[in-house]
C-alpha cells in the first residue's frame, strides 16, 4: 500500500488506525515518522513520504514519533498470511532468528543465498535484514528501558546489542532521548508495578477483536501444567531459545494485558512474537470480515461477533503432537493423554504466581517414549512415535518461517496423518490463513445446520469463496456449536 500516494495521504489525514502497521509515515519538516493514526495534525501532504517498514524510515533518517510511537504499532498483516520468502523471512526475524544466527543463518534457513535475502528484503521492504532486526532491537530496548528497572548494562544484551556504546546511539537515534530520558519520561505513565522478575506490556491488536473464542478456546483445550485459565487471564508456560518463560494474558478492550517473566530477558522479543501469534494480533479483521460477509449464510455470524481469531500456538511442534492425542477423541480425552506425557517427561518449573509446573517436552524428551505406557491404539501410538522421531532428526520442519507446502507434505508422508490432523497443524500450528478441515466433526454439523454443503468434498468446493481466509470461517463455523471453545470462561 505504501507505494500508492494519494491513499496513503487519505489514510494519513483521516487517522485511520486501520491502517497502523501498514506503511509509516515520514514528515521532512520534523524529521519523525509516525503510523498513520497519528493524533497530531496531519503535516501537508508534499510533506510526506511513505515507507513500507519501521525500519526503512529509520534508514532514511527519520525517528519515531512520541506521541503514537509507531514502532510500538501492530505487525503488518502482510507477514500474517503470506506464505512466499519474504512472509517467511519477516516472521523468522521477529522470532530473533537474525539476532542468534545472523543473516547467514537466517538465508539458510530460506534456502536462498544472503545476497538474494538481502535482495528481496530490500526490494518490498526498503531496508536489508540486520536493518529490520535493528528496528526491532531497538523496540525491546525501549519495552525493557519504560517497563523494568532493568540496568542499562543488562538491557544492552537482553535487547541484542553488542556494547553500550551501540545501544545508546541506536536509542538516541530512534527516538530522539537518551535510554535514562525515556525511563524518566515513562516513569510518570507507568502502570502498577508487576511481580518482581516480571514485564507488564501491552499487545495491540487492529479493532474488532471477538476474545471469546480466542481465550475460550484456548483454556478449554488448556494441558494442565503447562496452561491454566486464572483470574481472568489465559497462562502458559514457553520453552524459549535461551530459557523459558510463562506469561499472562488478559483480554482487554483496547490491547491485550501481558506479563512475562523469562528466565533470560534475552529471549523478550521472540516471547512477544510467539504471543502476538498465539492470538493471531497482526491479522486484519476487517478485509476477512469484508470477505466472509459476501457469502448470505455466514454474514449473520459475522455480523453477530465480527473480529474472530484463530487460536494458535506458541509452538508449533507442541501442537503437531497434541493433535495426534486428539485423533478421534474427545477435548477432555486429549488433555488426559497430554497431561500424561507432561508428567512424564516435561521439563519441571516453578510458578510463583499460578499453578503451572512444566515445559511441554519437546522431541528429545519424547524420542525416549515407551509406546506401551500410552492409553491408545496401537495405529496411533504409530502416529505419535513416527513425528517425534521425524522432529527429532530434522525430517520435519515446522519452525517459525516455515514452508507451509511443504510441512503439509512432509506431514502427509508420515503414517496416521489424515486430512483433519495436517490441516489443523496447518490452521494453528503454521497458522495457515487459508487451511480448511471440512472434515471436522463441528465443521460439519454447523454446515449441516446452516444449510450448506456438508460432505468434505462438496463443503471444500463451496469453501473456495472464502479464500484465502478460510481459516477464520472454520472459528464462525465453529461458533454455532454449543461447545466451551466458543466462551470466555467466567
Amino acid at each position: 500500500m505504501w507505494e500508492d500516494f494519494e491513499s496513503c495521504v487519505r489514510a494519513v489525514q483521516s487517522k485511520d488506525a486501520r491502517f497502523d502497521g501498514w506503511f509509516f509515515t515520514g514528515v521532512h519538516t520534523t524529521g519523525i515518522y509516525c503510523r498513520p493514526s497519528c493524533p497530531a495534525v496531519p503535516p501537508k501532504p508534499q510533506n510526506m513520504d511513505f515507507y513500507p517498514s519501521a525500519a526503512a524510515a529509520q534508514q532514511a533518517g527519520f525517528r519515531a514519533c512520541k506521541r503514537c510511537r509507531p514502532d510500538a504499532s501492530p505487525g503488518s498483516p502482510e507477514w500474517n498470511h503470506r506464505a512466499d520468502a519474504v512472509g517467511r523471512a519477516m516472521r523468522m526475524i521477529a522470532d530473533g532468528v537474525v539476532d542468534r544466527d545472523g543473516v547467514p543463518g537466517l538465508a539458510h534457513r530460506l534456502g536462498y543465498s544472503v545476497r538474494q535475502v538481502e535482495r528481496m528484503l530490500r526490494a518490498e521492504l526498503g531496508a536489508g535484514p540486520l536493518a529490520l532486526a535493528r528496528a526491532q532491537r531497538a523496540q525491546t530496548a525501549r519495552l525493557l528501558i519504560e517497563t523494568s528497572a532493568l540496568p542499562m548494562s543488562d538491557i544492552t544484551y537482553a535487547a541484542g546489542f553488542a556494547s553500550i556504546r551501540t545501544f545508546n546511539d541506536t536509542v538516541r537515534e530512534v527516538f530522539a532521548l537518551s535510554p535514562t530520558e525515556l525511563r524518566q519520561r515513562a516513569t510518570a505513565r507507568r502502570t502498577p508495578e508487576p511481580a518482581p522478575g516480571e514485564l507488564a506490556l501491552r499487545l495491540p491488536f487492529r479493532a474488532p477483536l471477538f476474545p471469546d473464542n480466542l481465550f475460550g478456546h484456548l483454556a478449554a483445550t488448556a494441558v494442565p501444567g503447562v496452561e491454566e485459565w486464572r483470574d481472568g487471564a489465559y497462562r502458559r508456560t514457553m520453552r524459549l531459545p535461551h530459557g523459558h518463560g510463562v506469561v499472562t494474558l488478559r483480554p482487554g478492550v483496547e490491547h491485550i494485558g501481558c506479563q512475562l517473566a523469562l528466565t533470560d530477558m534475552r529471549d523478550l522479543a521472540g516471547a512477544i512474537s510467539r504471543c502476538r501469534w498465539l492470538l493471531d494480533l497482526d491479522a486484519d479483521p476487517v478485509a476477512v470480515d469484508e470477505l466472509l460477509s459476501r457469502d448470505e449464510t455466514l454474514a449473520p455470524l459475522v455480523r453477530k461477533a465480527p473480529g474472530r481469531r484463530v487460536p494458535r500456538t506458541v509452538d508449533p511442534a507442541e501442537f503437531a503432537v497434541r493433535a495426534v492425542l486428539g485423533q478421534q477423541v474427545s477435548t477432555a480425552a486429549a488433555r488426559t493423554h497430554a497431561a500424561r506425557l507432561v508428567t512424564a517427561h516435561g521439563t519441571p518449573i516453578t510458578d510463583p504466581s499460578g499453578g503451572l509446573t512444566h515445559l511441554f517436552p519437546d522431541a528429545a524428551s519424547l524420542s525416549e517414549l515407551d509406546p506401551e505406557t500410552l492409553a491408545m491404539p496401537a495405529s496411533r501410538r504409530r502416529t505419535l512415535l513416527s513425528l517425534v522421531s521425524a522432529l527429532a532428526e530434522g525430517d520435519l520442519d515446522l519452525e517459525v518461517g516455515s514452508d507451509w507446502n511443504r510441512a503439509r507434505e512432509q506431514l502427509t508422508a508420515l503414517p496416521g496423518f489424515g486430512p483433519w490432523t495436517v490441516e489443523s497443524i496447518a490452521m494453528r500450528g503454521l497458522g495457515d490463513p487459508d487451511a480448511f478441515i471440512p472434515g471436522d466433526l463441528g465443521v460439519k454439523v454447523a454446515a449441516e445446520q446452516l444449510g450448506l454443503p456438508f460432505t468434505p468434498a462438496a463443503l471444500t468446493a463451496y469453501s473456495t469463496a472464502w479464500r484465502p481466509w478460510r481459516a477464520y470461517a472454520v472459528q464462525y463455523l465453529w461458533a454455532t456449536c454449543d461447545h466451551p471453545i466458543n466462551t470466555l470462561p467466567a
